[in-house]
C-alpha cells in the first residue's frame, strides 16, 4: 500500500483509522443508528479528519459534527473549545453528547441529531471559509 506524504508527515489518517478500529462502546452504539443513512438518509463518516482535528462523526452535507465525550473531556475543556471554534469557522455545527447520554438514552440522542439535521446545512455550507454570521438579535443593533 502506498502512503501519501501527508500520512507520513503527520499521521492523522493512521490515527483516525486506529480510532475507528478501537471505537468506544458509546461510539459503537451511536454508529449503529448513524451508519448507512439510517438517520433520515444522511450519510455520516466515523473519525473524520477535519483540518487538524478528527471528529467522532461528521455529516458533510448537513455540515454537522457529532462528538461523544468520555470522562477525559473534563480535563480538555480548552482543547474542545478551540476545536469547536475551528469547526464553527469552517461552517460546521457541533453536537456533544456524553457516553452516558448515548448508552442510557440512545433514542433521545437520535431525536436530537434528527432535529439538528432537519435544520439543514449551515448558512455557509457552499462557502465553508470564514466565520458564520451572528443571528439578527446578536449583532449589537
Amino acid at each position: 500500500m502506498t502512503r501519501s506524504r501527508f500520512e507520513i508527515r503527520d499521521g492523522t489518517i493512521d490515527r483516525a483509522r486506529g480510532l475507528r478500529r478501537d471505537a468506544t462502546p458509546a461510539e459503537k452504539k451511536l454508529w449503529s443508528i448513524l451508519r448507512g443513512g439510517r438517520l433520515d438518509g444522511h450519510k455520516f463518516r466515523r473519525q473524520q479528519r477535519l483540518g487538524p482535528f478528527i471528529a467522532d462523526f461528521a455529516c458533510q452535507t448537513a455540515r454537522l459534527v457529532i462528538e461523544v465525550d468520555g470522562d477525559s473531556h473534563a480535563q480538555q475543556i480548552d482543547y474542545d473549545a478551540r476545536r469547536t471554534a475551528f469547526l464553527a469557522k469552517e461552517g460546521y455545527r457541533v453536537l456533544r453528547f456524553t457516553n452516558r447520554d448515548v448508552m442510557d438514552n440512545l433514542e433521545g440522542v437520535g431525536r436530537a441529531i434528527a432535529l439538528a439535521l432537519a435544520g439543514g446545512p449551515s448558512p455557509h455550507a457552499a462557502a465553508p471559509r470564514g466565520p458564520l454570521p451572528l443571528p439578527q438579535g446578536e449583532r449589537g443593533l
